[in-house]
């Protein structure tokens, strides 16, 4: 049997690190993104020799050996053991199982798009398919985020999980005890079709680990710094704000807004932007964008601009001068999908 699974990475425009405890859990987070027509792959095909191979390509990375019932977590491909420990312990009883599990995404881990989390949930779909599990989106993104935050302890938020299940343009809210509400927002077409025309994307080339910069922020809320509270009140703020006027479709309140959520997200921990981002975001700016902000934790990946469209080329044209990549964007209405390819 062989089964395809995509999911799709997502932009977040505000409420970034409200999605993290103990933040949410105390204060409840807010959260405003959309899915890209960039996507994290998984290709799984059953074999009948007891075998088991992980591979992911993009990584040049792989992992063989006799099926068993469980893998230590350790290198290479961790997540790919976690999702298939998980599994076949919870699912199977513990049965082996024999297969192949290929993966690749389209954009690299850290580029601040939720690549790894995205990847966990087109492994878990495609496991769900495989297995006929009896799970809707919102069990199969509380199994990823089980599976990346808690059982490998990456620290990392929620958005990701939820954003690339459900896919298009959502405000979600968490609260303590893991409860998350995610609440599809119905634009009109005109208006998402203003915001890509308006929307430029460039990839600083600058991979970047976001558990660090996470745990900063965990530790500045756990001992209540006043400067990062603030910010991550205000950051809250914005999301609200933001919602309003991406249904307004009033595209230059909503840039003005993305601008100060990332003004506060700058004051919630150390190493959120750097030298190579604010360049980025400089050049944008200088040449007509209204406002920009990294997309993800920070440190480096995504940049994206929010930009009058007839100043689109002009800001294109500055930020092909820096070292990096201007990246087509185009929203993805569909999230998490999967499907069986007869052989």
């Amino acid at each position: 049997m062989l089964i395809r699974s995509r999911a799709p990475l997502r932009l977040g425009f505000a409420g970034g690190g409200t999605d993290v405890s103990p933040y949410c859990d105390v204060h409840g987070g807010a959260i405003l993104n959309a899915t890209i027509d960039l996507y994290a792959t998984a290709v799984l095909r059953t074999r009948n020799d007891g075998e088991l191979r992980f591979q992911a390509p993009d990584r040049d990375a792989e992992f063989a050996a006799q099926a068993q019932s469980e893998f230590a977590l350790d290198e290479p491909l961790v997540l790919h053991k976690a999702v298939y420990n998980h599994v076949v312990r919870k699912f199977c009883g513990g049965r082996p199982l024999s297969l192949d599990l290929t993966t690749y995404s389209d954009a690299p881990a850290g580029s601040g798009l939720g690549a790894s989390s995205t990847l966990c949930v087109t492994m878990v779909q495609a496991f769900t398919e495989l297995l006929q599990l009896p799970l809707g989106l919102h069990d199969v993104a509380q199994t990823a985020f089980q599976i990346e935050r808690v059982e490998l302890g990456m620290h990392g938020g929620r958005q990701d999980q939820f954003a690339a299940a459900f896919g298009g343009f959502n405000f979600m809210e968490f609260f303590a005890d893991d409860r998350v509400v995610v609440n599809p927002l119905r634009l009109k077409p005109w208006i998402i079709a203003e915001l890509e025309a308006s929307i430029v994307l460039f990839y600083t080339g600058v991979s970047r680990v976001s558990a660090a910069i996470i745990d900063r922020q965990i530790a500045n809320l756990t001992t209540e710094s006043p400067t990062a509270l603030e910010g991550f009140h205000s950051i809250k703020k914005q999301a609200f704000e933001m919602k309003e006027t991406l249904i307004r479709g009033d595209i230059p309140a909503f840039a003005a807004s993305l601008g100060e959520s990332w003004q506060a997200k700058k004051r919630t921990a150390d190493g959120i932007s750097t030298s190579v981002i604010e360049q980025a975001l400089k050049a944008g700016m200088d040449h007509g964008a209204y406002a920009g902000k990294v997309s993800g934790a920070g440190g480096g990946g995504f940049v994206m601009l929010i930009t009058d469209p007839v100043r689109r080329v002009p800001v294109i044209r500055a930020l092909e001068k820096l070292p990096g990549q201007v990246v087509p964007c185009h929203f993805a209405a569909e999230g998490v999908q999967t499907w069986t390819v007869k052989e």
